[in-house]
C-alpha cells in the first residue's frame, strides 16, 4: 500500500492502445456482506476470500487479453500468492513488475495521503512479506520515481518483466 500501484498501473494502461486496469481490490470490495478483511494473523475465511479475489482477477485479466486488450492487473501479492497468481493467469505473453519503494518512503506517503490502506497493518510488516516473496518479473525500486518516471522505467525494461519466456 501506499507504493504507486493503482496510479502506475492506471498510467500504464493509458499510453497502451488498448488496455484495461484490472483492480484487485474491486473484487474484494464486490462482497458486501461477510466479508473477512486481511489481517496479519489472517482467518481462514479471510485466506479463502484472498484467493478467490486471486482467481477473479486472473480470470478477468484472461477474458481481456482474449478479447484483444493488454490487461493491466494490480494486486498485493505476497510470498507464494505471487507465483500461484502467474501460475493462474493463462494469457501469454506475462509480464510481472513489482514496486518495491524503500519502507520509509512509503511511510511518508502514507502519512501523506488522505485515505489509510494500512488498518492493523505496520508498513515494516508489509514490507518484510514482500522482501520474502520469490523474485519473479521486474522489481522496480520506485522510491525516487515519479509515477510518469515509473512507467517509463518498466516499459523500458520489459524484458526482464516477462515472466513465461
Amino acid at each position: 500500500m501506499a507504493s504507486g500501484k493503482t496510479t502506475v498501473a492506471k498510467e500504464l494502461a493509458g499510453r497502451l492502445p488498448r488496455a484495461a486496469h484490472v483492480g484487485g481490490d474491486v473484487f474484494r470490495r464486490m462482497i458486501v456482506s461477510g466479508r473477512a478483511e486481511m489481517l496479519p494473523e489472517p482467518t481462514p475465511e479471510a485466506q479463502a476470500q484472498l484467493h478467490l479475489r486471486q482467481r477473479l482477477s486472473a480470470n478477468c485479466a484472461d477474458l481481456y487479453a482474449e478479447a484483444g486488450f493488454t490487461a493491466v492487473v494490480q494486486d498485493i501479492l505476497l510470498g507464494d500468492d505471487l507465483p500461484a497468481y502467474v501460475a493462474r493467469v493463462r494469457a501469454r505473453p506475462l509480464y510481472v513488475v513489482v514496486l518495491a519503494p524503500r519502507p520509509e518512503v512509503v511511510a511518508a506517503r502514507e502519512a501523506a495521503r488522505a485515505k489509510t490502506g494500512y488498518g492493523l497493518w505496520t508498513v515494516e510488516a508489509l514490507d518484510a512479506g514482500l522482501r520474502a516473496t520469490p523474485r519473479l518479473g521486474l522489481w522496480l525500486d520506485t522510491s525516487d520515481l515519479t509515477p510518469s518516471e515509473t512507467v517509463d522505467a518498466l516499459l523500458g525494461a520489459l524484458p526482464e518483466a516477462r515472466v513465461d519466456a
